[in-house]
């Protein structure tokens, strides 16, 4: 029998006090200063409910039994990259071989294990049909095998476009594998699955949920978009398999590059090993890179939970660092840590001009109020911001003093940093680089440029509401 003093209402007193004190003691460990005190504050004001919330997605890494399984792959990827550097050397003395960039290759190899790698032609696609057009050529030109991991594949035109495409070469006898993320694609799932059922592909879904087998969170997701043809053609980039007006109202601007040559052999490195991770078969390190195609030089790093660092974001934080003239980073969703804020802010008082262009036209309003708050004091130190105006700019890439370019999957925010497997394509000097600056250059000149003074303008609600979404941002 229960004691008289006791009741329900202590009961629950004492369980919100052993909630915040737990915390106390277990939410700071292994995890940022941002996202610490954004569960702590969580918690201290809703025990129960942010504590059961900490319980579902408050760790950032993957079970354990999984991150064993990934360091399997360790050989695996050191053996590809073993054979690129000898079947893929400079095919003439490179200035970058020993050069300023040596440091780059060394840090990107040691966070993506790839290697970097000469000899490839590389074309950014800006053209958002035209790039489902060209994929679902390639596939048709397609003699052994297509690869493709991707975060969204729709039932849609799009979708039964590159479809229509696969089931052409399946019947060929093409070996076609697709990979889909479930969360990205869950609006499609069944249809999507049916539809490359019946095409003949062979179909798996990546980072599946499971609350009783595992604890992996359920917002930690595959967000790599990556297609690869018998070796010699690879795709990658921000483009997902889906109408670029499959939001109502909005309209989707992409950027992908498509790449013939011995770096191809990288992005299929990754989708098998994406493939190994959720069917347990191990891939054979036997591939041959294709020949050279071109001449640019460029290597592939890939992030995600299961590695060691933050390879996106480290990369990017020291080059911000390193740079001597200019910076232009593209990303729809722009939440920054503290590391990169200091790191573009030490750049423009080094006299180098820094610009972020991010989307006038949003599609995750929690998201845009939380990086809202930060363009005071990006705006106040003198980096330029630029909103596009024309279409949600969802391409994601970066341009360093003309030397280096990065092009891929990555946003600038906590989630693509810590939580979303990613795919990121370097591109040092050439063609390719110029390129990409070009089209950022066209990204500016079609947004609207904020200024402090017009922005310090807006009214008192809004900014209520953005400081209230960057409480929680280390959260989203």
């Amino acid at each position: 029998m229960l004691p008289s003093w006791f009741s329900l209402e202590l009961a629950y007193e004492l369980t919100d006090w052993a909630c915040r004190l737990i915390a106390l003691a277990v939410v700071p460990l292994r995890r940022r200063p941002a996202a610490s005190a954004g569960w702590l504050l969580l918690i201290m004001f809703l025990p129960i409910p942010g504590m059961i919330a900490f319980a579902i997605i408050g760790s950032p890494r993957f079970p354990a039994a999984r991150v064993r399984r990934f360091q399997l792959l360790t050989p695996y990827f050191d053996k590809i990259g073993q054979r690129l550097t000898a079947h893929a050397p400079p095919a003439a003395p490179s200035p970058f071989a020993q050069g300023p960039f040596a440091p780059v290759f060394a840090l990107a190899q040691h966070l993506g294990h790839f290697p970097p790698v000469s000899g490839n032609a590389v074309r950014l696609i800006d053209d958002y049909d035209g790039m489902l057009e060209q994929l679902a050529a390639d596939i048709r030109s397609a003699r052994h095998y297509v690869l493709i991991l991707v975060y969204i594949f729709a039932d849609d035109p799009a979708g039964r476009l590159i479809a229509a495409a696969l089931r052409d070469a399946a019947a060929r006898g093409v070996d076609c594998r697709v990979m889909i993320d479930p969360v990205g694609s869950h609006r499609w799932r069944r249809a999507v699955g049916t539809l490359l059922d019946e095409a003949g592909v062979e179909t798996r879904w990546s980072l599946p949920f499971h609350l009783i087998r595992g604890r992996t969170r359920r917002d930690m997701r595959n967000h790599r978009k990556l297609f690869v043809i018998d070796g010699r053609i690879g795709y990658a980039g921000s483009q997902n398999i889906v109408d670029k007006s499959f939001r109502p109202g909005v309209v989707n601007r992409e950027l992908v590059a498509r790449v013939e040559g011995p770096l191809v052999a990288e992005m299929e490195a990754v989708i098998r090993g994406d493939w190994f991770m959720e069917t347990g078969t191990l891939p054979a390190d036997d591939a041959t890179p294709a020949p050279h195609a071109g001449e640019t030089l460029a290597q592939l790093l890939p992030s995600g939970a299961a590695y060691p660092l933050e390879g996106f974001e480290s990369l990017l934080v020291w080059q911000i660092h390193s740079a001597v003239e200019r910076v232009v980073l593209v990303t729809p969703y722009f939440i920054p840590d503290d590391g990169l804020v200091g790191a573009m802010r030490t750049a423009v008082a080094r006299g180098v001009r820094v610009d972020v262009v991010i989307s006038a036209v949003v599609d995750q309003r929690l998201v845009n109020l939380a990086q809202c708050s930060y363009y005071d004091e990006l705006l106040g130190c003198g980096i330029g911001i630029h909103a596009y105006r024309d279409a949600l700019l969802h391409a994601k890439n970066v341009s360093i003093d003309g030397r280096l370019a990065i092009v891929g999957s990555s946003n600038v925010d906590l989630r693509s940093f810590e939580l979303n497997e990613e795919a990121s394509l370097l591109l040092y000097g050439g063609p390719a680089v110029d390129t990409l600056i070009a089209l950022q250059a066209g990204y500016i000149e079609n947004s609207t440029h904020l200024d402090l003074v017009g922005w310090r303008q807006r009214p008192s609600p809004r900014r209520f509401a953005e400081n209230l979404a960057r409480l929680i941002s280390p959260l989203l």
